[in-house]
């Protein structure tokens, strides 16, 4: 699965923001969702990223911008989004209607998504305390320490290996207004040490009151996770369950469909999965029925050596 720039971000369309020399018409500050990046390799004309934000805040109306994209900020994989961070910090009196920010929006021909040197990103929680919707892109030097925010809906990690002391990061915040909660676990190899009892808290319930969507993806411990979540008390606040993009197999689905009820969801999503013809009659049998909607369309990529079978997890490098 290869990972793309975003469409849109917070209901508005995205846009990048022009190199100095391109003329380009730009819309009105508040109808889309402003992408700032740097590459070195192509962009010359400024200071760098910091020089190419500084122009963005003079150039649009600062205080009407509603969503924040940041892209490449240099050399992704040796230097890390401080720099990106503290310019966003510093511009918290100027962009007075921020709502959301994605930090990381680089694709996989920009830097591997385990390349990505990422930083602590809650310095923008406490800078934004109106902020709505927070996404971040990779998982090396990625920082969570616990945080209380009354404000935030959204929360997202995109990543091919999630430290467990994020997940026990988020797991200790205080967030009563989110509602979505998604995290790609990943692999152990690029980081992803995350445990089920990392996710205790969060899937105990009563911690995210607000909490409707939760996703917990991309990960090698699929089966387990599922396990997990056929008895965890926070199922039964939610509308939507996200277990796709892992190594996910029969066992997993098993003890889904042997836990507690999910009639009550109306998406389930388990794609890419690794689950038999049997299983996946079972699963729509079982659920759809009920009104559920259960997505599994995509099957995950496994090799065969020496009478071992290896599955692997949608994104990881």
């Amino acid at each position: 699965m290869s990972v793309h720039h975003l469409d849109e971000l917070h209901g508005l369309p995205a846009f990048d923001f022009p190199a100095s020399d391109q003329g380009v018409v730009l819309p009105e500050t508040d109808t889309v969702a402003w992408r700032i990046s740097y590459n070195p390799y192509s962009d010359e004309e400024e200071d760098g990223f910091d020089g190419r934000f500084q122009r963005f805040l003079t150039t649009v109306a600062p205080g009407r911008v509603r969503a924040l994209i940041i892209g490449m900020w240099g050399e992704t994989y040796e230097g890390d989004a401080d720099d990106a961070i503290e310019q966003l910090v510093m511009a918290k009196d100027r962009l007075t209607s921020l709502e959301a920010v994605f930090i990381g929006d680089i694709t996989a021909e920009e830097s591997e998504i385990s390349w990505i040197e990422q930083s602590d990103v809650t310095p923008v929680l406490h800078a934004y305390p109106g902020l709505r919707e927070l996404g971040v892109r990779g998982g090396s030097g990625l920082s969570f320490p616990a945080v209380t925010h009354t404000s935030l809906r959204v929360l997202r990690f995109e990543t091919g290996g999630l430290p467990g002391e994020v997940v026990r990061g988020v797991a200790a915040s205080e967030l009563p207004a989110l509602e979505r909660l998604e995290m790609w676990l990943g692999v152990e190899e690029y980081g992803g040490d995350a445990t089920v009892a990392d996710l205790e808290p969060i899937l105990s319930g009563g911690r995210f009151p607000a909490l409707r969507h939760l996703g917990v993806q991309n990960a090698e411990i699929q089966d387990e996770i599922a396990v997990a979540m056929a008895a965890a008390p926070v199922v039964a606040q939610l509308e939507s369950l996200d277990l796709s993009m892992g190594v996910l197999t029969d066992e997993g689905a098993a003890a889904l469909l042997d836990g507690q009820p999910l009639t009550h969801l109306k998406r389930l999503v388990l794609d890419h999965n690794y689950f038999s013809t049997a299983m996946e009659e079972r699963l729509r049998g079982a659920l759809e029925p009920s009104g559920v909607k259960v997505e599994m369309s995509e099957k995950g990529d496994q090799d065969e050596y020496d009478n071992a079978v290896f599955r692997y997890t949608a994104v990881s490098e």
